[in-house]
Parts: structure tokens; C-alpha cells; sequence
């Protein structure tokens, strides 16, 4: 599937929740899950009592909500799947632990961007370093134990100083430490599926794929 160029507003209104793909944005009355809390287009609304979703629907629904948070493509994310489904474990919790793993959702949850969008734009414009290392691949798995920067020249850019300053008024979750002022933060430990401040009914995606 190609990459989704559209409004990011839309694939929230489609999936009924908000998945904070804009930002600050998300947290005001301009959000559109807060207007319009109903998908677009001329159906959107309906009429008459809501239809029953089967199973299948259920499960669908819950892919397409995972995936557009994290902003992966089909192919990527079934690819995931994949990999994930070789590792001892649970499937469902090792796909979560992977998804949050990826570099750019770890420069988003450092506070180092305003949304996973503008964090891997940051990462592929090569302003972030992974144990000293510049690393521009969204999709790196990062592991326990390394240390992501934004690179010492990058540091003073005004959209890593807005999210850092929009970062700083939530706490931040358990398995990461960082130090704002060197603008780098470490992954502590692969963390728990209750840690992952996520909410996603992954067993329908295991589901999905398993049949």
C-alpha cells in the first residue's frame, strides 16, 4: 500500500478514536474526533440503528487503528507480523513491544517530537543518532540497553524545542529515561504490555492474521 498522504483528521473520524497523528492539535477543541465524532463523507452519519459489526469487521478495524497510529504501510506492517510470530511469547504483546521499539516511536515518546509523523520525518532527515550513531530508518528496532539522541547540531531546531516544551508537562512512560537538557534518552528495558500506554485490543489483530 502506498503511503497515505491525506488528512490525517480523516483515518481518526474513520476509526472512531483519536490516534494522535497531529500533535498538540489532538489535545484541543480543533481535534475532529471532538467535533465530528463520526466518519466522513456523506454516510458518515447514517441513519437508523447502527449495524452490528461481525468478527471479521471487529478485527479489521482493530489492524487498521494499530497500523495508522504507528503510520505503517500493509506491507510493513504484516511484515512485523511475520517477524514477531517467530519470537517466543506471547504474539500479541511481542507485537506491541516491536511496534514501540521502532526508532520513531521512540523519538515520539522521548518528547522529541510532537507525533510519530514529525518524528520519522526527523529521523529521515538524519538528525538522530542511535548509541553515537546516525541512524535516517524509521523502522530500526531499537534494543534495551541503547541510548537515541537528536544529534548536537540538531538540537536547537524550533520543532524539537516546541516538542520537548509540549513533552514536558505529561510523565513519561516507565522503560524510558531521558535526559531533556542533551535532548537523548535511553530504552531501558523492553517493557510490559501494561506499560504501553496504548490502547489496542492486539489479540483481534493476531486473530485477523492467524486464520
Amino acid at each position: 500500500m502506498a503511503r497515505y498522504t491525506g488528512p490525517s483528521c480523516r483515518l481518526c473520524r474513520r476509526e472512531g478514536a483519536k490516534l494522535f497523528l497531529k500533535g498538540t492539535r489532538c489535545l484541543t477543541e480543533k481535534c475532529a474526533i471532538e467535533r465530528r465524532a463520526y466518519p466522513a463523507g456523506q454516510h458518515g452519519q447514517g441513519s437508523g440503528r447502527p449495524r452490528k459489526q461481525s468478527e471479521y469487521a471487529r478485527q479489521l478495524r482493530e489492524k487498521q487503528k494499530v497500523k495508522r497510529t504507528y503510520g505503517l504501510s500493509e506491507g510493513q506492517f504484516r511484515n512485523l507480523f511475520d517477524r514477531i510470530s517467530r519470537e517466543p511469547g506471547v504474539k500479541g504483546t511481542n507485537l506491541m513491544v516491536a511496534l514501540e521499539s521502532r526508532l520513531d516511536n521512540l523519538v515520539y515518546r522521548m518528547g522529541f517530537a510532537v507525533s510519530r509523523k514529525a518524528a520519522r520525518q526527523l529521523v529521515r532527515h538524519g538528525h538522530v543518532e542511535v548509541n553515537g550513531r546516525r541512524v535516517d530508518i524509521p523502522s530500526f528496532r531499537v534494543e534495551p540497553g541503547q541510548e537515541v539522541r537528536v544529534a548536537q547540531s540538531s538540537r536547537e531546531l524550533v520543532s524539537v524545542k516546541a516538542a520537548q516544551d509540549y513533552a514536558s508537562r505529561g510523565a513519561p512512560v516507565p522503560w524510558l529515561k531521558i535526559d531533556a537538557e542533551k535532548a537523548a534518552g535511553r530504552y531501558v528495558e523492553r517493557p510490559s504490555r501494561d506499560a504501553i500506554p496504548t490502547t489496542a485490543q492486539e489479540q483481534l489483530i493476531v486473530e485477523l492474521y492467524s486464520k
